[in-house]
């Protein structure tokens, strides 16, 4: 049964340009990621898994058009009823009213209003995880905090510089918040979400006061220096997370999936995670093809050989071909005798035969999208 009880804010407005090219034409949240899914499927999918039917989704400029594509009516996150209903919001009209002098947070108190929801999640798409926001929910009315903060424990090498970390104390509350620096002593540290349960009604006259303060008009970080103001509650997320900052970041999180035990954790767990449903023929795999600890989606032709590799749909691996370690976005042409190893292909490329793409582990080569190779590529 649909309730009430939760609305949703989605979106991550910060560059990511560690990412690029992968996100020269696209958001963060359109990402591919699997195969088949796309990073804003999982917490699109999150929150439909919480009966949430109401989502305000704030974008940059220029970047919706990815974003309209995969969602489209949003029939499989149940955002296609009478009932249920999203709206998309640019970030640069906030900016262009506080230039302005104008209430530039009017556009989301109006939505929280008309929600007529007692709590509201905040949420973005670069933590890759399956969270429960139902037990995040119900710990908050537990603890009976202004807000909750989720966070993971996570080692050194996964958390960047642009991320911040948690102090939490002996009850369980968050107590401070800060940017992670390089010269933080320890292995494991307490990673912010960016994901916040708080009281609507609060956060509608916190958002009143702040936009007459001269507060960011980026929510997320006006709630992170809420943290330290209000008292609030931490959730620790014990399940699979991937913090996706860069392209090695990304290409790492792609890769975990070809581990049973990680896949199983994100895709299966007791929450089913939704996309874009597209009604394909099966891949076709020929006689002489070799496919070793790899994935392909459908529509897929592979007659080469694959190994610890993720070959998305409609995408053709001609005889001789040799893909490793790799991530093959949509509608790739692989031709005869190709050699690819540590690369992440983006849509729509073509690789002539007999060319080698060779990137490393932790740098993995990228070939933009659309792009046709001819030559040969190295990165040592």
């Amino acid at each position: 049964m649909k309730t009430k009880k939760m609305c949703a804010i989605l979106g991550n407005v910060s560059k990511f340009h560690e990412l690029l090219p992968l996100t020269e034409n696209r958001p963060l949240d359109t990402l591919p990621f699997d195969c088949k899914y796309r990073l804003i499927d999982f917490p699109l999918s999150s929150i439909a898994n919480a009966n949430i039917n109401s989502i305000f989704m704030v974008f940059n400029d220029g970047e919706t058009r990815s974003v309209f594509d995969h969602i489209g009516g949003g029939k499989e996150w149940n955002l296609d009823s009478l009932q249920n209903r999203y709206f998309v919001y640019f970030y640069q009209d906030f900016l262009k009213q506080k230039e302005q002098g104008l209430p530039y947070f009017d556009s989301v108190i109006d939505y929280l209003e008309k929600s007529e929801s007692e709590y509201t999640v905040l949420t973005g798409s670069n933590m890759l995880c399956n969270i429960d926001l139902r037990a995040v929910l119900k710990s908050h009315r537990n603890q009976k905090k202004q807000m909750t903060v989720v966070y993971k424990r996570m080692k050194r090498e996964e958390i960047s510089l642009n991320d911040s970390i948690i102090d939490v104390n002996s009850e369980g509350n968050a107590a401070s918040i800060q940017k992670f620096k390089e010269s933080e002593k320890g292995e494991q540290f307490n990673l912010c979400m960016g994901i916040y349960i708080v009281q609507t009604k609060w956060l509608i006259e916190q958002l009143n006061i702040g936009q007459k303060n001269d507060h960011s008009p980026s929510i997320h970080i006006f709630l992170e220096n809420k943290i330290a103001e209000e008292s609030t509650a931490a959730y620790e997320y014990t399940g699979y997370l991937s913090n996706i900052h860069d392209v090695t970041s990304y290409y790492k999180a792609n890769m975990d999936m070809l581990d049973s035990n990680k896949f199983n954790s994100l895709m299966y767990s007791k929450q089913k995670i939704y996309t874009k449903l597209k009604n394909e023929v099966p891949t076709y795999y020929s006689e002489n093809s070799l496919v070793k600890n790899s994935q392909c989606a459908t529509g897929c032709i592979i007659e080469g050989s694959l190994e610890n590799s993720l070959i998305s749909r409609r995408s053709i691996v001609k005889n001789g071909a040799i893909i490793k370690h790799s991530i093959v976005m949509s509608n790739a042409k692989i031709a005869e005798n190709v050699v690819i190893e540590y690369a992440i292909l983006d849509k729509n490329v073509t690789v002539e035969a007999g060319v080698k793409i060779i990137g490393t582990p932790e740098h993995p080569i990228v070939i933009e999208k659309n792009q046709v190779v001819s030559t040969d590529k190295w990165r040592k």
